[in-house]
């Protein structure tokens, strides 16, 4: 098995003159944790949603395990096991902890429309539903309801419902935005965890986060690859701090 998960080939996507990602030739290796970074107006957001399908390439080419997956659509290339956080996790509120997780085990598993079935069949699955609470630390939490959790834990709720799909490539799109200083560091620590054994690509503007745990960095300028290396190689780059300019760059360089 080739050691890519996920490889791009020129990509890029055109909108009415403007070119927002723009060749952008990306490779994954299998088991890393690899972030796309970029100051605001990069292209990231585009490219991951050229990666999922919600959007079509204007040209160039995306594989999967070495298949050209670029004609598939959304749901085809998530039946993949590419799978991106909000495609599945956009937490019910008003239903629990444990009921969110379940839900995404059902897709998973081919129950996803036997809800005039009734729960009682359901509770099998509850016993794989607490293991993914126990990984993400929501396992006290499980009978609360899902609108009631702080910010930090509906994100982390959200991982667990997206690793019931059972990813095999975990698209994590800014998943520390918004957050206070100690909800950043338990969802680092949670990206860390569960990505054990997972391939995981992030987009992330905090570069702390990214210092912490990223195998490997793209980093996107004007929709196009600027460098790519490590954390150490990339936060030296010469254009990349122009590209970061004044006080992102102080943040890139500090971030250690």
């Amino acid at each position: 098995m080739s050691e890519l998960i996920l490889e791009t080939k020129g990509l890029s996507k055109d909108f009415k003159g403007f070119t927002a990602v723009d060749g952008v030739n990306l490779q994954v290796r299998r088991g890393h944790i690899h972030a796309l970074i970029g100051p605001n107006g990069a292209g990231k957001t585009t490219c991951f949603n050229l990666l999922t399908k919600f959007l079509t390439p204007t040209r160039g080419s995306i594989h999967f395990n070495g298949v050209d997956i670029t004609g598939e659509k959304p749901a085809e290339i998530a039946r993949r096991g590419v799978i991106r956080s909000f495609q599945i996790s956009a937490v019910f509120p008003h239903l629990t902890v444990l009921e969110n997780v379940r839900i995404g085990l059902q897709r998973f598993t081919g129950t996803s429309f036997h809800f005039w079935k009734g729960l009682s069949g359901l509770s099998k699955l509850d016993e794989r539903v607490m293991e993914l609470l126990v990984e993400v630390d929501l396992q006290d939490m499980a009978h609360l309801r899902a609108g009631d959790l702080p910010y930090g834990r509906k994100r982390a709720l959200e991982i667990a419902t997206t690793m019931a799909m059972e990813p095999e490539l975990m698209l994590l799109d800014e998943p520390t935005q918004g957050m206070g200083h100690e909800d950043v560091e338990r969802v680092t620590d949670l990206i860390k965890r569960v990505a054990q054994g997972r391939t995981v690509l992030m987009v992330e503007h905090n570069m702390r986060v990214v210092s912490k745990i990223a195998d490997r960095l793209t980093v996107l300028a004007r929709g196009a690859v600027l460098a790519e290396g490590n954390y150490a190689e990339v936060s030296k780059h010469p254009a990349v701090l122009e590209a970061y300019m004044g006080s992102e760059a102080t943040e890139l360089q500090g971030a250690h």
